[in-house]
């Protein structure tokens, strides 16, 4: 590993599991003081304890605008400004038109797109001139999936998010990502399939249909994030990275 995040701050939403846990593991090991977050206090301790170094865990929900405010209180409580946020908490369900309801729709765009946008929105004060945000968009906002229409449209939204933040931010030099992943292998797809053999059926399926042959894995999401934050990626803005092994390309 590098120190390419030594001394920066870097809060991850989401941060209990799957992606985003990679991600903050990934952000702590190359030195960055990592704030998460979760919606389960046990899932956020063990969490923590399995990131190591510099890291703080605090609860709360991104849909919520208090928790919001209580994780940035937090990271006053350390810490002048941040430099990397990771927008990452979502989620969503199956639900095939004529069946949507609508406290399916409300959650799932309370989570999605309300949680995205007002988590950027009240780190600005924070976040120093410069900074990276990198948010999670999805390749169901560019291919269509069977049931997964309110979930694919909160993801279609957050990558415009990306789009226009850019000009927003550019008086203070802010770079707006979004990376989009394919199938990966975290706690939620499985739940998402109805887990043990049946989502196991569901994976090896949808890696037949991936140009890579398999599903993707959580590390490997963190890593491309982790290249968004960089200063590597220092003329990278506005931009849709897709980590899915080439499925939304064919």
């Amino acid at each position: 590993m590098t120190n390419r995040f030594s001394n920066k701050v870097v809060v991850v939403t989401g941060g209990t599991s799957g992606i985003g846990l990679a991600t903050a593991k990934a952000f702590a090991a190359e030195g960055a003081s990592v704030f998460i977050t979760g919606r389960r206090q046990d899932a956020l301790d063990a969490a923590v304890k399995s990131i190591g170094g510099r890291v703080t865990g605090v609860r709360g929900d991104m849909a919520d605008l208090a928790d919001i405010d209580r994780l940035y209180d937090a990271v006053q409580q350390k810490h002048q400004q941040i430099d990397v946020i990771f927008a990452n908490a979502g989620g969503g369900e199956f639900a095939p038109l004529g069946t949507i309801t609508e406290e399916h729709y409300q959650r799932t765009f309370d989570t999605n797109v309300k949680g995205v946008l007002f988590t950027v929105q009240k780190a600005l004060p924070l976040l120093r001139d410069g900074a990276s945000i990198v948010l999670t968009a999805s390749t169901t906002s560019v291919s269509g999936t069977p049931a997964f229409s309110v979930y694919s449209a909160t993801k279609a939204a957050v990558r415009n998010f990306a789009r226009n933040w850019i000009l927003d931010l550019k008086d203070r030099h802010i770079r707006v990502n979004a990376i989009s992943p394919g199938v990966t292998e975290t706690p939620g797809l499985n739940h998402l399939f109805g887990a043990g053999e049946q989502a196991e059926g569901a994976k090896s399926y949808l890696a037949g249909l991936i140009p890579s042959g398999r599903v993707g894995q959580p590390e490997e999401i963190a890593k491309a994030v982790l290249f968004l934050a960089s200063d590597e990626a220092s003329f990278v803005n506005g931009v849709e990275l897709f980590v899915d092994g080439g499925q939304a390309q064919i």
